[in-house]
């Protein structure tokens, strides 16, 4: 890989993982009431509400620092599964006002996850020695 590609792989952990972060402090700040509701709805021990602080504060600031980045892109990608099976199911095949995938975001963001699992975070990170880099 060369010196472009590893750049971009950063410009992308960077960027994306930020994005996520901010929900994740949004989160942090306003509370998890609605993530409490939606288990107990599902009939999901309240334990689970706080995973949602791992996969958008833990692993996006893992990622972004690049310290055991394909744990930490399987680790959101999962957190976007769940919150596509839990709140975006009654969404899978509409589109929104501007005509857009109505699940477009949360897709994308899972997909970015997935292909840090598979890419790791380029030379331009924390660690690169470990398998889960």
């Amino acid at each position: 890989m060369n010196s472009k590609q590893h750049t971009g792989l950063l410009i992308l952990r960077v960027s994306i993982a930020f994005t996520m972060l901010i929900y994740g402090v949004t989160k942090l700040i306003f509370g998890i009431d609605f993530i409490s509701s939606l288990l107990e709805q599902y009939g999901l021990p309240l334990i689970f509400r706080y995973g949602v602080f791992v996969g958008e504060i833990l692993a996006p600031i893992l990622i972004i620092i690049g310290f055991r980045t394909k744990l930490a892109g399987l680790v959101f990608a999962l957190n976007c599964l769940v919150a596509i099976l839990m709140v975006q199911i009654p969404n899978l095949l509409k589109l929104n006002e501007t005509g857009g995938w109505a699940i477009g975001l949360i897709f994308i963001y899972m997909m970015f996850g997935i292909a840090m699992f598979f890419t790791g975070a380029g030379k331009y990170a924390l660690s690169t020695n470990n398998e889960w880099d």
